[in-house]
């Protein structure tokens, strides 16, 4: 895990100050070492910030180069060890123990399909000297960022906004309308298409690979994996199914389990950690010291200590817990907003962030986390909706576990044209939707429903909010410096779930029915079977009365308040809180929250010194 940069020119010098001035902007990406690298006769740069965790030797740093090949690398490539193997046998050597000579050896075997032998969380750019070719690439899911500029005579990237926005001529700008669909529908998120919040910065999409000619600067972007079904596993019964996704789980831990460096899990007592946790003890033996980090709400509904403990009770972790606390958060607010670079969406995300911390606190740089089984497995109960759609046979336990998961009717007024809601909303002093806090009509792109099932979750795993939870665990990891890996993000899990008939999924009522089946038998049964999903959420209502309020009132009436709200309307929405209407909760977060971002990210990084990229 690191940070990257560089910028190429087609006829001048590079300047290298702007290089060095980029990567120094993402230090907390990479605090182990610091390199740069220049070719082309000064018309190409490469910087890179390291977070040692493979073979952490020197002999490992980069840019790393080799046989005329040069490589900046954030991420790691899991199976490394067994494409190495297999490089070997086709004659390559090798004289380090880590992935980056690897993903170079790849290259000079298998060219631009070399990342299609990838497994792992990656964003790279490889300098090849004979071909005069950048060729870049991003991991499947988009774990790990790659951001870009095509400027006037140069193309330049990093893995982080702040650092591309240090550059002379690259605009802080924002695309306002998007900002107001990403606050009105999270979903939708920002981490879509090329496009970014920043019409200057694009982003190479997931599962995308670019080469760049060094004369023309022509760019050539190529997706090169679409998540297509595994078409062996369509008619496997059910408990073959289960045995073979426990298989394919245990294996993806066993790769996220490699580091020369101490690591551990996330634990925050719901199925998906738990899982992780219960197989990484099993792979790594009892006698093995395996750290648990969780964030804990105690005396609040939020609070999932009894699970943690019942996972605790099996495995036999060395467990550290925190209590984010509401005070510290506005304390923190100026950091936490430069982190993350763009508004966040819920305070959870603060408690992830401490999370994060803690970890680094006590010696570990590596977690294991949870992150996209729900997305990938079925795990949300509005999934019953594809799912039925799709033809899933009903169940009597859907509505008993999941209440209103199939009755959710949108009132009459929901398709009323979005000026006359805001009106009616007025006039009524009703609603929670936030598109009534804001100044203008909010164009929101309506997808057809999904068919089924599949549909549902390849568009969230793919083409939703899943890119923006993978942003928030990138920028809250990489604020302290400590890497997170994903199991459930392996495409091999993916495609095998993709390739399972509906019922497999989410039949007989049951959210995530794959993976509960899996671990029958490792996971404690009291997190297995365990119907309502709570998640990682802080109790927002608690921390607005403990604090958070005042300080969205501050923010309401500070005279320098964005012209994206609605004054008025948040006055009122204040009021109703203070009078017990708990539902506006999530839109004074998010008030709070894209203030914060814009006074603490979006202004400093407009005032930050501008480096030319070019001499």
């Amino acid at each position: 895990m690191c940070g990257i940069a560089g910028i190429m020119s087609a006829e001048r010098s590079v300047n290298a100050q702007a290089v060095r001035a980029m990567t120094g902007l993402m230090a907390h990406r990479g605090p182990d070492g610091a390199g740069l690298w220049e070719g082309a006769n000064g018309r190409l740069m490469l910087g890179h910030r390291r977070l040692a965790i493979i073979d952490p030797t020197p002999a490992s740093a980069q840019p790393f180069v080799a046989d005329g090949v040069t490589l900046t690398f954030n991420g790691e490539i899991y199976n490394y060890r067994e494409i190495r193997a297999e490089l070997t046998t086709r004659g390559h050597a090798f004289t380090t123990e880590g992935d980056a000579e690897v993903i170079i050896a790849a290259w000079r075997q298998w060219g631009e399909a070399c990342v299609e032998f990838f497994n792992g969380m990656f964003a790279f750019a490889l300098w090849d000297t004979d071909k005069r070719q950048l060729f870049c690439a991003r991991d499947r899911f988009g774990e790990k960022p790659f951001l870009y500029v095509r400027g006037v005579g140069f193309f330049a990237f990093a893995s982080e906004f702040k650092a591309l926005l240090a550059l002379e001529g690259v605009s802080s700008v924002i695309d306002t309308p998007r900002l107001a669909r990403f606050l009105t529908v999270p979903a939708d998120g920002l981490d879509r298409g090329e496009t970014t919040l920043f019409p200057a910065i694009r982003q190479l999409p997931p599962a995308h690979a670019a080469s760049i000619d060094l004369d023309t600067l022509t760019m050539r972007s190529t997706c090169y994996w679409s998540g297509q079904p595994a078409p062996e596993v369509r008619h496997l019964s059910a408990h073959d199914a289960a045995n073979t996704f426990r298989d394919l789980l245990t294996d993806s831990v066993r790769l996220r389990l490699r580091s020369d460096v101490p690591l551990g899990s996330c634990l925050s007592g719901g199925l998906d950690s738990g899982a992780i946790v219960c197989l990484a003890r099993h792979e790594l033996g009892e006698s093995v010291p395996y750290h648990t980090f969780s964030g804990r709400f105690p005396g609040t509904s939020a609070d999932e200590g009894a699970y943690m403990e019942s996972i605790a009770a099996a495995t036999h972790p060395i467990r550290h817990d925190i209590a984010p606390k509401p005070s510290v958060l506005l304390d923190e607010l100026a950091q936490f907003a430069w982190a993350n670079e763009l508004p966040v969406d819920s305070a959870s995300q603060y408690a992830q962030y401490c999370v994060f911390r803690l970890a680094r606190q006590n010696g570990v740089k590596v977690l294991l986390d949870g992150q996209g089984a729900d997305e990938i497995l079925g795990g949300y109960e509005q999934y019953f909706t594809a799912y039925l759609r799709g033809g899933g046979r009903n169940s009597p336990l859907i509505a008993s576990r999941y209440g209103d998961a199939l009755t959710q009717v949108q009132p009459w007024h929901a398709a009323l044209p979005t000026g006359l809601r805001r009106l009616l909303a007025r006039s009524l002093n009703k609603g929670s939707d936030i598109s009534f806090g804001l100044t203008g009509d909010v164009r929101v792109e309506r997808r057809p429903p999904p068919a089924n099932l599949h549909e549902a979750l390849r568009r969230d795993a793919l083409d939703g909010f899943l890119g923006t939870l993978l942003r928030y665990g990138d920028r809250n990891s990489m604020a302290h410096s400590v890497e997170v890996r994903l199991p459930f993000t392996d495409h091999r899990l993916f495609e095998f779930a993709q390739g399972l008939p509906a019922e497999q999924l989410m039949g007989d009522g049951e959210t995530k029915r794959l993976l509960r089946q899996a671990m029958n038998g490792i996971l404690p049964d009291m997190v297995r079977l365990r119907w309502r999903k709570h998640g990682f959420v802080p109790p927002q209502v608690n921390w607005l009365h403990d604090g958070l309020l005042k300080a969205v009132e501050q923010v309401v009436e500070d005279p320098s308040l964005s012209a994206l709200w609605d004054r008025r309307w948040w006055r009122s929405a204040i009021r109703r809180f203070h009078a017990g209407d708990t539902t506006q909760a999530a839109g004074l977060w998010k008030v709070l929250a894209t203030e914060a971002w814009r006074a603490h990210f979006l202004e400093p990084a407009a005032r930050q010194h501008k480096f030319q990229p070019l001499l």
